[in-house]
């Protein structure tokens, strides 16, 4: 079936029923729709249900009867209705019946309904019912709804009835998408909410997986001379012959319960292999659905829609394996229990107790009565007190007989709680779930209460509460088969449950999905697993775990299973037993970790014996508090503190920020600095901050990123440093040996380690105190290695002005130096290239004694990919090895940074005579600048102000003073070959680079903090850089005095238009052409005069005052409609 089609189908209909359905309610209570036929009693219920809830009434209406006709195409399809309902006839165009009347189509839909309710009363209601009155109108229409229907439920498409359960899923995934929107909002997901939220139809073959394996496991144990095992493709047959199982001798005695059902995906299946085990023990076909529907299968689900469609489904098996005839004799329902909220009054709890004894009426009873209050927000979670229920049942019946309304509406509650309580007893051979998955933080409150109280070890999320729920529902030694998010694995706030699974259970088979198994969710947003539980703990016995990680599309990774299942030596299935986790801190399940790997946790001390891994600060408020470095003052920045009483004595306000960033090693991602001036004191006052491990704040450590989507980069961090809540760091208890930690935690084996303690994207501190450290480590040569990685990352890192330890370009440095631009970056990219050679040689020899040390020479071998040789003068590392020109972005990159550092040699930012930051403080004027460069070979502009334009109208612009900075750096003689150089690189000419891609590239350099801000006027054709550092009161009048030089430029021009627009000499052609530039500079002229005089000339009247220490974002926006628009800082 084409699922994009469903889903199209699907969620344009829903708005379509919902505005008709609205429509029709508007037209029925207005009395325009003639309601003769339909009894009073449906319009007074109807008035009823929308006085309580209108939109639910318009909502539920409008899916019941998207259900409805999805179910009845299905069931036209399978021949059950005569004749068809939503089909045409054989060799018809539209449906049979209507003969293009729409009244007459509706009644015979109408009448369908009516009939089908008998046996499927679950969704088709009984004549009188207010649904009728509702139902949509304009179905016929060529490209209508009935024709869209049967447009995506083709006669293919429907031969599996999972196509309902999809559609369903997609008509409600609108509301999902405006549930977690709310989530955002801090909106917690209500009872009416959590299907929408939750509900996630599981693919098929992960079905199969989990029956197969679960029911299918159950019965081969029993007869093992059985022949299902040919049947079952996704089958895994056990290492060792079983012995201790629960007896099953007749399939009539089997019971398997889905408690999370859906619609019903879990269930059909599961009828597919019953049909086949009640074939192989001789039962009569005709009588097995029967039998299936009557003694195995049970779902429970707390949404009506759903449920009902899980009945539909297992009606529909039924259909399939009986044929019309004999499937219309079925007078038999599906058990699929809708939970229900029941409540009694006290004075109806006394006359129950009255009614049925107090034999009957015990304690257990009288709670239990009470436990379904909120069974459509708790669902399968209630577990039930147990009480007699047969006798309960065999008293209620005998008292109903002669009640009145209001006795037997009581008695029906009753009723509905002895439903719902038999449901959630312990007595499945077998559970299999797909179960909600809904952190901790969207619960709302009665579910958080409830699952706090009654789940405290699964609390963090409803997937793991379901998990311990479904293994109660278990009979000892029942099988419980479940497909959830993966990270009850591995993270700790699991680790009481792991503990707990590990005792009293056995995993008995896995498949570790990973990301991407569900295609119908796009990207990694989650990441699963599919298991099978023994309900009886066995710590020896292994269990077969197939590692589907690496599979990037649900096909893939069925196709690896299935490798695995039949090629167990195919190197991603592996076997372990509950005994293998306990050598793991946190007993994650590790299942992939050799023996070796698994006994370093226990031979080796771990890494937090001997230093302290911490989170940093978190400060409440990141936007007021925390800033990119270059936005601030440098006189008030403060990079070397080496204790507190330090950065205090100062005075300074700005201090390094270890937030953590990209995938780097050894040093870097020195990008932030916070605001703590006096110890923190306006964090501190703002009560909202988190400042951890004051103690070691400006202590040397090695520092991580919390959060990654790549690899494990861990960078020694010098002294001066505050660290984050993303920016952990570890604290040797020996500050020497920052070193030998550092390297420790560069190796692959960390990696590995920390692969198996927490395989997810954070990178936890308790995780990391986890590794474990070998104490007959070379350290000499650990030490020694590390120290060179470091100093060539922070060479690296240096080169580049993204560090406040920039110096001078790399690219003018005495090694490149050469008699052109091309010479000097042939060197440069020599000397680059050695950079990464030698650190590539470094890290393999830092791997080579980490391997050895662990002893682990068998499994791992130290290689390392250039690609992961984390230093920007690495293409490979920089674009990726895929991309194909690498050298040639290099090249142009090289270029750009060259030109970047030619601007700020223009503001006086830099200066090729005197190497790092200049002019970097508030309101800095030139006189600073002479003070450092008494004799510069280019001064810096005097106004703060560099035209940018397309053409070279003033003499004074970018394009000219940077060719004054090319003379100046690589001399005059070959100006014209330098310059060619770096517009081939860039593959433009220079001025079209500026005018085009510069302040862009600027922007992005500076992660949307530019230093250099861009005035540019509304189309465009004017544009002046100014610098924020150098900003003065009147630095717009300078802005504005440029621009009136501009147009007074144009307006030469525009003399000379005229003029040769109504000479004589010119030709009619050039003349037509002049006059054509004449309108359209005319035109230019009017919007910059319009954008002077609106714009630039009351922002110099206003002579604004910039405060550095508050950031570019906000200093930007007081120029608004002056600057060139950047998102996400104008907006």
């Amino acid at each position: 079936m084409d699922i994009n089609a469903l889903k199209r189908f699907a969620q344009t209909t829903r708005i379509w029923m919902i505005d008709q359905v609205t429509t029709r309610l508007d037209r029925v209570l207005a009395g325009e729709v003639v309601a003769q036929r339909a009894p009073s009693g449906a319009i007074t219920a109807l008035k009823a249900a929308i006085e309580h809830d209108r939109v639910d009434v318009i909502e539920q209406t409008a899916c019941t009867w998207f259900n409805r006709f999805t179910a009845l195409r299905f069931m036209d399809v399978m021949g059950l209705t005569s004749p068809p309902v939503v089909s045409p006839a054989m060799r018809a165009t539209s449906p049979s019946t209507h003969d293009g009347h729409e009244e007459a189509h509706r009644q015979h839909v109408l009448q369908a309904c009516h009939e089908w309710h008998d046996r499927m009363p679950f969704l088709f209601a009984k004549p009188g019912d207010y649904s009728d009155l509702l139902m949509p109108a304009g179905l016929l229409a060529p490209d209508g709804f009935i024709a869209r229907l049967r447009a995506v439920m083709t006669e293919a498409a429907c031969q599996h009835v999972e196509i309902i359960g999809w559609l369903y899923q997609f008509y409600i995934s609108a509301k999902k998408d405006a549930v977690f929107a709310g989530l955002k909002r801090n909106i917690k997901i209500t009872p009416a909410n959590i299907p929408a939220a939750t509900q996630l139809f599981t693919p098929h073959w992960i079905v199969r997986y989990l029956v197969e394996n679960s029911l299918g496991r159950l019965w081969l144990r029993n007869h093992p001379h059985s022949k299902l095992a040919a049947k079952m493709a996704y089958y895994i047959t056990p290492q060792a012959p079983e012995t201790d199982f629960v007896p099953l001798n007749r399939p009539e005695d089997l019971r398997l319960c889905d408690p999370a059902c859906g619609a019903g995906h879990m269930l059909t299946y599961s009828f597919d292999l019953l049909y086949e085990i009640y074939v192989e023990a001789g039962r009569a076909p005709q009588q097995i659905p029967r039998l299936i529907l009557t003694h195995n299968l049970t779902g429970i689900e707390i949404d009506a829609q759903a449920g009902a469609l899980a009945a539909f489904a297992l009606m529909m098996k039924a259909a399939t394996r009986l044929g019309r005839e004999r499937f219309l004799h079925l007078q038999l329902q599906p058990n699929i229990v809708v939970m229900r909220n029941v409540t009694f009054t006290p004075a109806e709890v006394k006359n129950i107790a009255a009614m049925v004894g107090h034999d009957l009426f015990t304690p257990g009873l009288r709670a239990m009565l009470g436990q379904f209050e909120q069974a459509r927000n708790l669902g399968a979670l209630i577990v039930p007190i147990q009480c007699d229920m047969a006798g309960l049942r065999r008293c209620i019946a005998a008292r109903a007989l002669g009640a009145d309304l209001k006795l037997k509406d009581m008695l029906a509650r009753v009723l509905t709680v002895l439903r719902m309580a038999e449901a959630l007893a312990p007595r499945y051979h077998v559970t299999v779930a797909n179960p909600p998955y809904m952190g901790a933080k969207g619960m709302n409150p009665a579910l958080a209460a409830f699952i706090k109280a009654n789940y405290p070890q699964s609390r963090s999320d409803l997937f793991a509460v379901f998990m311990e729920r479904a293994l109660g529902l278990s009979v000892p030694h029942g099988l419980t088969a479940m497909i959830t998010m993966q990270s009850w694995m591995f993270l700790a706030s699991y680790e009481k449950l792991r503990a707990r699974l590990l005792a009293r259970t056995m995993l008995l088979s896995m498949a570790h999905l990973g990301e991407r198994a569900f295609d119908s969710i796009g990207g990694a947003v989650v990441s699963t697993t599919a298991f099978i539980i023994g309900n009886a703990p066995d710590t020896r016995q292994q269990g077969t775990f197939i590692r589907l990680v690496d599979g990037g599309s649900e096909a893939e990774k069925k196709a690896r299973l299935q490798e695995a299942i039949h090629h167990p030596d195919c190197g991603w299935r592996h076997q372990a037993s509950a005994e293998d986790f306990e050598h793991v801190p946190g007993r994650p399940i590790a299942y992939w970790l050799s023996g070796n790997f698994r006994q370093c946790f226990s031979r080796f001390p771990l890494i937090g014996a001997s230093a302290a891994a911490v989170c940093g600060m978190t400060t409440g408020e990141n936007a007021r508090f925390v800033r990119a470095w270059h936005e601030v003052d440098l006189n008030r920045l403060m990079t070397d503190a080496a204790t507190p009483a330090q950065a205090r004595q100062s005075g300074c306000k700005w201090f390094p920020y270890a937030k953590g960033g990209g995938f780097r090693k050894w040093y870097g991602n020195a990008d932030y600095v916070v605001n703590w001036q006096d110890d923190g004191r306006d964090i501190l006052a703002s009560g909202r901050a988190y400042p951890r491990a004051r103690q070691r704040y400006f202590s040397p450590s090695a520092s991580w990123s919390f959060l990654s989507s790549a690899y494990f980069g861990v960078r020694q961090q010098p002294e001066g440093f505050i660290f984050d809540m993303a920016g952990c760091s570890l604290f040797p208890n020996r500050p020497d040996q920052i070193s030998l930690y550092t390297g420790a935690l560069c190796a692959k084996t960390a990696g590995l380690f920390l692969q198996a303690l927490n395989p997810t994207l954070n990178f936890q501190v308790n995780n990391v105190a986890s590794i474990p450290l070998p104490p007959s480590l070379d350290t000499t040569s650990v030490q020694a290695v590390v120290q060179t990685a470091v100093q060539i990352s922070r060479c690296d890192w240096n080169g580049h002005e993204a560090s406040w330890d920039f110096t001078t370009l790399p690219l003018l440095s005495a090694a490149c130096q050469g008699d052109t631009l091309a010479q000097a970056y042939a060197r440069l990219r020599a000397q680059w290239q050695d950079m990464t050679d030698d650190m590539q040689r470094l890290e393999e020899e830092n791997n080579r004694l980490f391997i050895n040390a662990y002893g682990l020479q068998g499994e791992l071998t130290p290689e390392v990919p250039v690609t992961d040789i984390t230093l920007t003068c690495n293409p490979a590392y920089r674009y990726g090895l895929r991309a194909a020109d690498g050298e040639g972005r290099l090249c142009a990159d090289t270029v750009a940074e060259f030109l970047h550092y030619a601007v700020g040699c223009l503001f006086g930012r830099y200066s090729p005579d005197v190497p790092g930051l200049i002019l970097a403080h508030q309101g800095a004027g030139l006189e600073a600048y002479y003070a450092r460069v008494p004799q510069p070979r280019l001064a810096p502009v005097r106004d703060n102000v560099i035209p940018v334009l397309a053409a070279d109208w003033l003499t004074d612009d970018i394009v000219t003073h940077t060719c004054e900075f090319l003379r100046v750096t690589f001399g005059a003689a070959r100006f014209q070959e330098n310059l060619a150089f770096i517009e081939r690189a860039l593959g433009k000419d220079l001025r079209r680079w500026f005018s085009r891609d510069f302040f862009d590239d600027h922007v992005k350099r500076y992660r949307k903090r530019p230093v250099y801000w861009m005035f540019s006027s509304p189309e465009g054709s004017f544009n002046a850089l100014v610098y924020m550092h150098r900003y003065q009161r009147d630095t717009v009048s300078a802005v504005l005095a440029c621009l009136r030089r501009f147009i007074a430029q144009l307006e030469g021009e525009h003399a000379r238009l005229r003029k040769q627009a109504r000479g004589v000499g010119p030709s009619s052609d050039q003349r037509i052409r002049a006059q054509r530039e004449d309108r359209a500079l005319t035109a230019q002229v009017e919007t910059l005069r319009a954008w002077a005089h609106d714009v630039l000339e009351p922002l110099a009247q206003q002579r604004i005052t910039l405060d550095l220490d508050a950031g570019v974002k906000r200093n930007y926006r007081l120029f608004a409609g002056a600057l060139k628009p950047i998102k996400g800082v104008q907006d």
